[in-house]
C-alpha cells in the first residue's frame, strides 16, 4: 500500500503537537509495512521564498498553484493509493483534495480543529468558547473579530477560504474524526456518517507504569483556554493540604497564576517547562491528572499520556475529554468529567482523590485497547484498505 501524507507544518516558533502527531503517525505507518510519500510544506518556509511566490500568499489558502503542480506530478509518478491530509494552511490549500480526485486518488483527512467553521479552529474567543459562525454563509463574526492572526485582513481571506471551500470538504472521501466530538461536528457540518470515522491518535508506550504516586498533577500549556485559572480557583476552596499536592508543569501566558500559587500555598508546586521525561516523572509521582480545559479542546494528548501512564482523569466535560476517559463507555470511564466551573471542579478533586486507586489499573487497559500505536495504525491502514480502488464517484 502506498499512501501520500500532506500537511503543511507550523512555524517552529509556535510549537504545535499536530506536526508531532504527524511525524508519529508516518514513523508508525512505516513500522507496519506502508509505503509512505510525505508531501510536507513548513510554514517556516516563508520566509526565504521569492517575491513572487510571497505575492502568491494571500490566495495560497484558496488555492496554492505550486503546490498543485507538485503534487499532480507525485501522483503522476507514484500512483498512490491514497492521499491522507492533515492541515493545508497555508501553502497547501483545500484545493489538494481537488488535485488528488482530479488524478483519480482517494482522500483522507483527519480532522485537528473545527477549520472547516471557525476560522481560528478553536470554537474559543475572549476567554469563552465561541460558535458565532457556525451555520454562516461567510463567517462575518471572524472577520469583525479578527479571529485568524489578529488581522482583518487575514481573517476575511480565511473565513473566504472557508466559504469557497465548503464543496471541497464535503467532497472527501473519508474523514478520519479523533473523537466522537469531532465526528458531531463533521455531522452538523453536512458530511455523511457512513464518509466519518472515529479514530485517535495514539502514543508510544511507556512502559510499565509506577506506582500510583500521591495528589493532582497539571501538565499543559498555561493559557486560558487550558483552564489552570479554573484549577485554581476549585483547589482554593478546600484547606491547604487537604488533597495532597498539586503539580503544574508547563508554560505560557498564565504563568504567574502558577507563581502566585506556589507562593501562597504549600500544597501547590510549579515546575515550569518539563521534557517527555520529566512529564513521566511528574504522572509517576501523582495519582489523577487534571485536564481542565475551558474549550473544546479536540484530543488532549496528556489524557492518553495519563491512562498510559495507569493515571485516572479529572476533567471538564468539553470537547474530546468524556470520549477519551470513556465517560460513555458501558464498560466504566476510567475518570471523572465534570463541568467547567469551579465549583462542580472543586466538588470532583476529593471524589478523585479517593477514587483514583480503584482505576488506575482500568486506565491503562483503555490506553491499552483504544490508543496503543498498535490499535490505531490498524485502524488507520484498514481506512485507506477501504478507500483502495480510486476516488469515489462524483
Amino acid at each position: 500500500m502506498r499512501i501520500v501524507v500532506a500537511h503543511n507544518r507550523y512555524r517552529q516558533a509556535q510549537p504545535s503537537g499536530e506536526n508531532t502527531i504527524v511525524d508519529a503517525e508516518i514513523a508508525q505507518l512505516t513500522a507496519a509495512g506502508v509505503e509512505v510519500l510525505p508531501f510536507l510544506r513548513s510554514s517556516d518556509e516563508i520566509p526565504a521564498m521569492s517575491g513572487a511566490a510571497k505575492a502568491l500568499l494571500p490566495i495560497s489558502p484558496i488555492y496554492a498553484p505550486r503546490a498543485q503542480q507538485d503534487l499532480g506530478r507525485l501522483l503522476t509518478e507514484h500512483r498512490p493509493d491514497v492521499l491522507h491530509l492533515h492541515n493545508p494552511y497555508p501553502l497547501l490549500s483545500p484545493w489538494v483534495v481537488r488535485t488528488a480526485h482530479r488524478h483519480g486518488v482517494p482522500v483522507v483527512q483527519t480532522v485537528h480543529n473545527y477549520r472547516q467553521v471557525c476560522s481560528s479552529g478553536v470554537y474559543f474567543r475572549d476567554g469563552a468558547i465561541c460558535q458565532d459562525c457556525k451555520g454562516r454563509t461567510l463567517g462575518v463574526p471572524a472577520i469583525r473579530n479578527r479571529c485568524y492572526r489578529g488581522s482583518t485582513v487575514q481573517s476575511a481571506l480565511m473565513a473566504t477560504t472557508l466559504a469557497v471551500h465548503r464543496p471541497t470538504w464535503r467532497s472527501v472521501d473519508r474523514f478520519v474524526a479523533l473523537t466522537s466530538q469531532i465526528a458531531a461536528h463533521l455531522r452538523e457540518y453536512g458530511i455523511p456518517a457512513d464518509r466519518i470515522v472515529v479514530k485517535p491518535n495514539g502514543i508510544p508506550d511507556p512502559g510499565r507504569p509506577a506506582p500510583l504516586g500521591e495528589g493532582f498533577c497539571y501538565l499543559g500549556r498555561l493559557s486560558p483556554e487550558k483552564g489552570l485559572g479554573l484549577l485554581l480557583d476549585a483547589w482554593r476552596r478546600h484547606p491547604d493540604g487537604a488533597l495532597g499536592p498539586l503539580r503544574i508543569a508547563g508554560d505560557g501566558e498564565l504563568r504567574h497564576l502558577a507563581e502566585a500559587a506556589t507562593a501562597e500555598r504549600a500544597d501547590v508546586t510549579y515546575l515550569g517547562s518539563v521534557d517527555r521525561d520529566g512529564v513521566r516523572a511528574v504522572m509517576a509521582a501523582s495519582a489523577v491528572v487534571i485536564a481542565a480545559s475551558m474549550w473544546h479542546d479536540v484530543l488532549p494528548t496528556v489524557v492518553i499520556e495519563a491512562m498510559a501512564n495507569g493515571r485516572p482523569v479529572l476533567g471538564t466535560d468539553l470537547g474530546g475529554i468524556p470520549y477519551l476517559v470513556g465517560a460513555d463507555d458501558p464498560a466504566g470511564a476510567v475518570g471523572w468529567v465534570v463541568p467547567a466551573d469551579p465549583a462542580a471542579m472543586a466538588a470532583a478533586l476529593p471524589v478523585a482523590a479517593a477514587g483514583a486507586a480503584g482505576l488506575s489499573a482500568a486506565a491503562r487497559l483503555r490506553y491499552e485497547g483504544a490508543f496503543h500505536p498498535d490499535v490505531v495504525t490498524k485502524r488507520l491502514i484498514d481506512v485507506y484498505a477501504g478507500l483502495r480502488g480510486g476516488a469515489r464517484p462524483r
